[in-house]
């Protein structure tokens, strides 16, 4: 058995691999960057080492420094997680060739599966059924622009070397082709190293199961059942689920024993995962279930599988790559109850999921359920890398079960002043499609504005002004963070009562509220821009900072249903960007611009591009935000920039 293990990665996948080695009595090394510094699994590994500066291209994607490091702490093994180097077979080998113990599968499996043209011919010749679609190797964008004519709209432009979403583009008329493939190209060189794309037919109602397979050396390949990961926006999974609902015991067969076949294809050893795509327009059929692609390395979604199965894969891979088979036989595996996960980012899901940075000054995501984080309180999200912070995993006997609980945990999960992505969780998985299990992957885009509407509801409302009233007559609390689970309105204050005015703000929003005594004097009647309100049951809300107790007229912070809301009292707050009402487009956080659509001078209309922005590894499009003609161009493509840094003015049309 292995005595030492390096992990070369980050954030919470290092934390879980951590976590288990740690059961087994293994040695665990950890490596940082610079931004890592102070990072949790700095903290929770045996030794670390640091490998660079905060840019992954500097330190975690540097093979030769991680293994230095392995050297140099004397480790025996290296576990790559997932992201990063995880699927770089010329990695692995280096790895091998050190006389490293590599946790993955051989360098030929990841080489054979690594590039998805490859892959799905390889599976062709192995019975495997695969996605109709175009795998040439002529990448003339007039080829692929024809062969997508001869597949039929829509298409999907896929990089062969992507995953985790990046270059991918659905393309739904020709005359789109042309920029969706550029778009592509540009962000799958830019994470992968390899713009070679090939076409597939878009699948209408797709849903997308995926079976986690395991190997060993000793020729021994078993599944443990499937998922499902239709709930995706832009092609990244958002919750995942085990086992796919509606999943009958035949098709479960098929499924599952085509993935074994796949393995048994390459002679994969350790944990891997096929993944496929249904028609579920009238249900999961076997003949309507193709093969994507393989993913030669841990999942981020594999709590799931652990929760219905028993089994820790990180513990199986550490086993194998020891020499050891695989601890069970197939039938000796079964599926125990429903598990679902929903990945936790710290993004803005109100202004287009835009990544949020900076210091987690609050950050609880109580005790229910199965956390997997890389963070705590008090650590900052920089913009280096991937924004998820957490993945909330839950197990229940029944899959309503389930759901109810991961409702639970999402509603109440409370992140500031970091944006997340918890209340469009909670609100996904209250949506009535995904209850009754009329899953596809595009369930979040019909949802729209919906699912991301941060607008104050009335309890939010009334939880603000309750605590403004306690602060206004005097009242003081202890601590940083004041929370009560009894804040109704209707408190009782000692005292003479008089009626008070106040202009309340949130965001860009500001009410009017007007607090008067009722005719008894006992209680408090509340108007909101003179429509009367009352507040019919409990909430949650929480003043943040030390500011609550010296100064009267601070900012409260109310956390509701998985959203953060800051309530100000006084003047109203202007645009925080400016884009709406000046036409100033500022950069919503650090990154790299890698293209400049537009010239001074040049007339644009609404929604039209103006500037591509790279940051934390995803492209993010800043548009017109009315009609007009561009002035004061201060972006310029390979430039750095600086979060709320103008990039370009639009002056509007009737100016």
């Amino acid at each position: 058995m292995i005595k030492s293990l390096l992990i070369a990665n980050r954030g919470e996948i290092a934390c879980r691999i951590i976590r288990t080695a740690r059961q087994m009595g293994i040695r665990t090394v950890a490596v940082y960057s610079d931004a890592d510094a102070k990072a949790l699994h700095v903290r929770s590994a045996d030794e670390a080492v640091h490998i660079g500066p905060s840019p992954a291209a500097e330190s975690y994607l540097v093979g030769e420094k991680i293994i230095a490091a392995a050297k140099q702490t004397g480790a025996e093994a290296i576990h790559p997680g997932y992201g990063f180097l995880s699927e770089n077979a010329d990695f692995a080998q280096s790895v091998i060739d050190a006389g490293l113990i590599w946790v993955g599968p051989k360098p030929h499996a990841i080489r054979a599966m690594g590039l998805k043209d490859a892959a799905k011919q390889l599976m062709d010749d192995a019975g495997v059924p695969t996605t109709p679609g175009y795998l040439g190797e002529d990448q003339s964008p007039e080829t692929l622009a024809s062969e997508a004519e001869k597949i039929g709209y829509p298409v999907l432009i896929k990089a062969v070397a992507g995953g985790g979403g990046k270059g991918m583009r659905k393309v739904d008329r020709p005359e789109d082709f042309a920029d969706a493939l550029v778009s592509c190209k540009r962000e799958a060189q830019a994470s992968f190293g390899n713009d070679i794309c090939l076409i597939e037919k878009w699948i209408e109602s797709p849903r997308h199961i995926e079976v986690q397979i395991f190997g060993d050396s000793h020729g021994n390949v078993v599944h443990l059942f499937e998922r499902d990961c239709s709930l995706q926006r832009r092609h990244q999974k958002v919750i995942e689920e085990a086992p796919a609902p509606g999943m009958d015991e035949a098709t479960r067969a098929a499924v599952c024993g085509a993935a074994v076949r796949a393995a048994k294809a390459v002679d994969y050893e350790s944990a891997g995962t096929i993944e496929f795509i249904a028609d579920g327009s009238n249900g999961l059929d076997a003949d309507k279930i193709w093969f994507m692609e393989m993913n030669t390395r841990l999942q981020v979604e594999h709590p799931v599988t652990e929760e219905i199965t028993g089994v820790d894969l990180v513990e199986w891979q550490l086993r194998v790559a020891s020499g050891e088979p695989i601890p069970v036989k197939q039938e000796e595996l079964s599926i125990n109850g429903h598990a679902i996960e929903a990945r936790l980012y710290a993004e803005d899901p109100a202004s287009g999921f835009l990544p949020s940075i900076g210091r987690l000054e609050v950050f609880d995501l109580g005790t229910v359920g199965r956390i997997e984080t890389g963070v705590e309180q008090g650590l900052e999200i920089s913009p280096f890398y991937d924004p998820m912070i957490a993945k909330l995993v839950v197990h229940a006997d029944s899959r309503s079960e389930a759901i109810d609980a991961l409702t639970d945990i999402t509603g109440n999960a409370k992140i500031w002043p970091v944006k997340s992505n918890a209340g469009f969780l909670r609100r996904l998985l209250s949506v009535d499609e995904f209850g009754t299990a009329r899953l596809d992957t595009g369930l979040i885009a019909r949802q729209g504005d919906s699912l991301t509407d941060n607008t104050p509801g009335q309890n939010v409302d009334m939880a603000a002004i309750s605590w403004r009233m306690e602060e206004f007559e005097g009242a003081r609390y202890d601590g940083d963070i004041f929370i009560s689970s009894d804040a109704m309105f209707g408190f009782r204050v000692n005292g003479e009562r008089k009626p008070a005015q106040l202009v309340m703000r949130s965001g860009n929003s500001a009410k009017t509220v007007t607090v008067m005594p009722t005719m008894g004097g006992d209680d408090w009647s509340v108007s909101i821009d003179g429509h009367a309100v009352y507040d019919d049951g409990t909430v949650i809300p929480a003043t943040y900072g030390p500011e609550a107790e010296k100064f009267p007229d601070s900012d409260i912070l109310v956390f509701a249903d998985g959203f953060a809301h800051k309530i100000g009292f006084g003047g109203v707050r202007g645009s925080g960007t400016g884009a709406a009402s000046d036409g100033t487009i500022l950069s919503p956080m650090p990154g790299k611009i890698i293209a400049v659509a537009v010239a001074e001078g040049d007339a644009v209309a609404k929604g039209d591009k103006l500037v591509t922005l790279e940051a934390m590894k995803m492209e993010h499009t800043l548009t017109a935000p009315f009609d007009g003609v561009v002035r004061n161009l201060s972006a310029s493509e390979g430039a750095q920039v600086s979060d709320g840094v103008a990039l370009v003015e639009i002056m509007a049309a009737d100016d």
